[in-house]
C-alpha cells in the first residue's frame, strides 16, 4: 500500500531527468505550492501544481484517499540534491480515522526527484518510499529493518521489529513483493499469516540480478490490532548507481 506513490505522485510518467528543478529558491517555491495544494484538497488546488493530462486520474485516487483519511497532513520540503544534480523533495503524510469502530493511524514518507515545466508537476522517480498504518486503541510501536538500497544478486533483511514486550501474546505475520500491476492498480495482495515470535518479523530475501527496484508488503497481527508496512528497495549494480535512479 504504497499510499504517497498511488496518491500523489504515482500516476505520472517516469522519464529522463530533463531539466528538474535544481535551483534551491524554485525548489523551496514549489514544495510550498505542492503543499498547499495536497493540504486544501480540491482538483482545482491540485490544477494548479500538476499537468493537465495528469489531473484527472491523481485527483481521482487523492478524492477517495481524504474520503478514508479525511484529516491527512502532507508536508513537502526539498531535500538534498542527488550527486546527477536532479532536485529531491520529501514527501511525509500523517493521519488518523476510525472505520467501524476500529482506531487507525497512518505515516508514510517519500522522497522523490521530480521535473516541473511551466510550474507544474510532469515527471518524477521515486527515490525511497516507506509507509506505516497501524490499527487499535493502543498501536503497537514497531521499527522497520528494511534498507533503502542493495546489490543485484544480493540477500537482504526485511524485518518489522516490536519495540515493546508482548508477554504471552501471540503474533501472526507474512511478507510479499508487490507487482507493477498492483502497484499500479492500488490492489490489496493476499497475505499469507504465519505464528511469529514475540519479536517480530524477520525474513531474509534475495535481489534479482537486474538493477530495479522492489516493494514489498508486511503485515503483523496482534491481540490489539494490525500493522501493515510498505518499503521501496532500490536495485543497483553499485552504490554509484543510487544516484542515477
Amino acid at each position: 500500500m504504497a499510499l504517497v506513490t498511488a496518491l500523489c505522485v504515482g500516476v505520472l510518467p517516469i522519464q529522463a531527468p530533463g531539466r528538474a528543478a535544481t535551483e534551491p529558491q524554485a525548489s523551496g517555491s514549489f514544495a510550498q505550492r505542492l503543499q498547499t495544494a495536497l493540504n486544501k484538497g480540491s482538483e482545482q488546488d491540485l490544477g494548479a501544481v500538476v499537468a493537465p493530462e495528469l489531473l484527472p486520474t491523481l485527483a481521482s485516487r487523492y478524492k477517495a484517499f481524504r474520503n478514508d483519511f479525511p484529516g491527512l497532513a502532507w508536508s513537502v520540503r526539498p531535500a538534498p540534491p542527488l550527486v546527477d544534480g536532479r532536485s529531491t523533495f520529501l514527501v511525509t503524510v500523517n493521519g488518523a480515522t476510525t472505520a467501524q469502530g476500529v482506531s487507525y493511524q497512518l505515516q508514510s514518507e517519500e522522497r522523490l526527484a521530480i521535473r516541473t515545466e511551466a510550474g507544474r508537476l510532469v515527471a518524477q522517480d521515486v527515490i525511497s518510499q516507506e509507509s506505516l498504518l497501524r490499527s487499535g486503541k493502543r498501536p503497537l510501536q514497531v521499527t522497520m529493518g528494511i534498507p533503502d538500497v542493495v546489490l543485484t544478486g544480493s540477500r537482504y533483511d526485511i524485518d518489522l521489529i516490536v519495540e515493546e514486550p508482548l508477554g504471552q501474546a501471540m503474533l501472526a505475520g507474512g511478507v510479499i513483493e508487490l507487482t507493477d500491476q498492483q502497484l499500479a492498480t492500488l490492489s490489496r495482495p493476499n497475505l499469507q499469516l504465519a505464528p511469529l515470535g514475540g519479536g517480530g518479523l524477520f525474513k531474509s530475501v534475495q535481489a534479482p540480478q537486474r538493477p530495479g527496484s522492489q516493494t514489498w508488503a508486511l503485515m503483523l497481527v496482534h491481540p490489539d490490532g494490525v500493522v501493515t508496512a510498505t518499503k521501496r528497495v532500490q536495485i543497483v549494480s553499485n552504490f554509484n548507481d543510487q544516484a542515477q535512479i
